[in-house]
């Protein structure tokens, strides 16, 4: 029987940017990131990411630019006066929301206290510092270029350089952990005083060094008892779990995270960012890869520059130079790719945003949802769905009946 289509409504739009180099590559880490040997190509990469962007503008559809995050890598490593220029030119090109969020993920371990001013003059006004941890031992087995007082320090120059919005990244089930030492990390975060706190689980994956030299994790006692632990230290303090990792005060959740979990759009530049963009013309959604080694994304903006130089300006329509693949996203896979951003917030979803951002019937889903509540896996207030304590707490067996 053949599916009947509702109308794909355009979301609202987001704009990744993808800084791929880092000082040293963590153990843990399986992002696209990549040591810089030599000087940073900090001009040409602007210039870049500038191109990219260009050759993407089709794609914004007349809509304003509701956030933007900078994450890497390691985008402290460029100046403010490079986002300056990038964030300058891109307004050129593209809508601003008057409200935009603008968050640059920054390592202690390059913080400056003129440096994180200079990003706020550039019109950064949000912070993500990946602290990770405060004890000096955990921190060495993880990898990181700072120590304890380098953290203190990244917090005190953000707070001074007037970041209000400000997150901090802990992570927890780390090297032998006990659970004291958990809360000890989790209890100066929220000392630190940020709006925000990404607290999770270190999990081991693929090509990483971590899964070729496993580290010795705590049990899975410890795990529950910390992660138990936790939540009640987060709550006490104010702190909302509004998605499985993410505890922010009140009005300081993420809006760029939330716009990728409740099924917006996002436009993806720099190497190896990927984005997903509905085309309401054509009526499907697109998945799109960027190339992802910085050198190849390079030699791509030198194909593009050349290419204009022969050709005009006309030549961008040539979605080659950046682009590394892209497709849409079966209709069969649709529900599914929903529920796994959707079901991940405390929120959940309404009736009518599975059928906007899909375009499918929610008679697609309504027999799994119907055997969830009848399981106590979803509740149903309303419109809206959400998972309820349990279902939450076992989220994977709830998307595995979306399969």
């Amino acid at each position: 029987m053949s599916t009947v289509r509702r109308t794909l409504e355009l979301p609202p739009l987001s704009l990744y940017i993808h800084v791929p180099w880092c000082v040293r590559k963590c153990p843990y880490c399986d992002f696209n990131s990549h040591e810089q040997k030599g000087p940073l190509p900090e001009d040409d990469y602007i210039d870049a990411l500038l191109d990219d962007f260009r050759h993407d503008l089709p794609y914004v559809q007349k809509r304003s630019i509701s956030s933007i995050f900078v994450g890497g890598g390691t985008p402290s490593l460029l100046s403010a006066k490079a986002y300056d220029r990038l964030l300058n030119e891109l307004q050129k090109m593209a809508d601003f929301a008057t409200d935009i969020e603008i968050t640059l993920e920054a390592n202690p371990g390059t913080a400056e206290r003129n440096k994180f001013t200079d990003y706020r003059s550039a019109g950064i006004n949000r912070l993500s510092l990946g602290i990770q941890s405060f004890n000096p031992e955990q921190l060495q087995q993880l990898g990181r270029i700072h120590d304890e007082q380098d953290a203190a320090r990244a917090i005190e120059f953000a707070h001074k350089a007037g970041f209000n919005r400000l997150n901090l990244d802990i992570m927890y089930g780390l090297q032998a952990q006990s659970l004291t030492s958990a809360m000890d990390d989790l209890q100066q975060a929220v000392d630190a005083a940020p709006e925000h706190i990404s607290w999770y689980q270190l999990t081991i994956e693929p090509n990483t060094v971590f899964f070729k030299h496993p580290p010795p994790l705590p049990p899975e006692d410890t795990l529950i008892d910390i992660q138990d632990s936790g939540l009640a230290l987060l709550v006490h303090h104010g702190f909302a779990r509004y998605e499985v990792s993410a505890f922010a005060k009140a009005g300081g959740q993420s809006r760029h995270n939330l716009n990728y979990w409740r099924f917006g759009d996002y436009l993806g530049i720099g190497a190896g960012a990927h984005g997903k963009i509905t085309q309401r013309s054509r009526q499907r959604i697109l998945r799109m890869h960027k190339r992802r080694q910085p050198g190849h994304y390079l030699q791509a903006a030198a194909v593009a520059r050349k290419q204009r130089e022969q050709h005009g300006a006309g030549n961008l329509l040539n979605r080659y130079p950046y682009l590394a693949d892209a497709g849409p996203i079966e209709t069969d896979q649709l529900p599914l790719e929903f529920l796994l951003n959707a079901l991940r917030l405390r929120e959940g979803f309404t009736v009518e945003q599975f059928e906007q951002r899909t375009g499918l019937p929610f008679s697609q889903i309504a027999k799994q949802v119907e055997s969830l509540q009848q399981r106590q896996l979803l509740h149903t207030d309303g419109n809206r769905i959400r998972t309820t304590d349990t279902g939450y707490q076992f989220l994977n067996s709830v998307l595995e009946a979306f399969v």
